[in-house]
């Protein structure tokens, strides 16, 4: 474990092996890691679980949510009581402005997600698995998307 300058550690938190912290602060009764990377300006509240190979950067995490593992969260403001599913990146960089997320409390973002910035996903929403979510999300709904699946038959060689 990493711990780099300008990072405030709150008591009863625990950093697990093979952290790399630098620029944060994080709240009490947490768990971040193993393996995490906390990079500057990310601030994580109270009660919050960052789980293994997660990724956080100049965001926001609120109490009681959960970023359990393999997600990258970028320039990214998430509510009370969320939880981000494995696999779920914010998608924060156009190629020329780095954009926002808005995640508000109660969201579920199920696994391997994308949301792309700017977004907003409004109080207690569900983003079903799989899905590249491109537009703001209205409060208690649920967004779904997922292409067609396709098979076909093999040629043989």
């Amino acid at each position: 474990t990493i711990i780099k300058k300008d990072v405030v550690i709150k008591e009863s938190t625990r950093i697990l092996s093979g952290s790399y912290l630098e620029g944060c602060n994080i709240g009490k009764n947490c768990i971040v890691g193993p393996y995490a990377r906390i990079r500057p300006k990310t601030k994580i509240d109270d009660n919050v679980k960052i789980g293994n190979f997660v990724e956080i950067k100049n965001s926001k995490i609120g109490k009681f949510s959960s970023v359990s593992h393999l997600s990258y969260i970028g320039d990214t403001t998430i509510g009370k009581k969320v939880n981000i599913g494995a696999g779920t990146i914010t998608c924060n960089y156009d190629g020329f402005h780095k954009n926002k997320t808005i995640i508000n409390d109660g969201v579920f973002v199920g696994s391997n997600c994308s949301l792309v910035a700017p977004i907003k996903i409004s109080k207690n929403s569900t983003i079903g698995a799989g899905s590249v979510i491109t537009k703001n999300v209205p409060i208690s709904s649920l967004a779904i998307e997922r292409s067609k699946l396709l098979i076909k038959k093999k040629k043989k060689r």
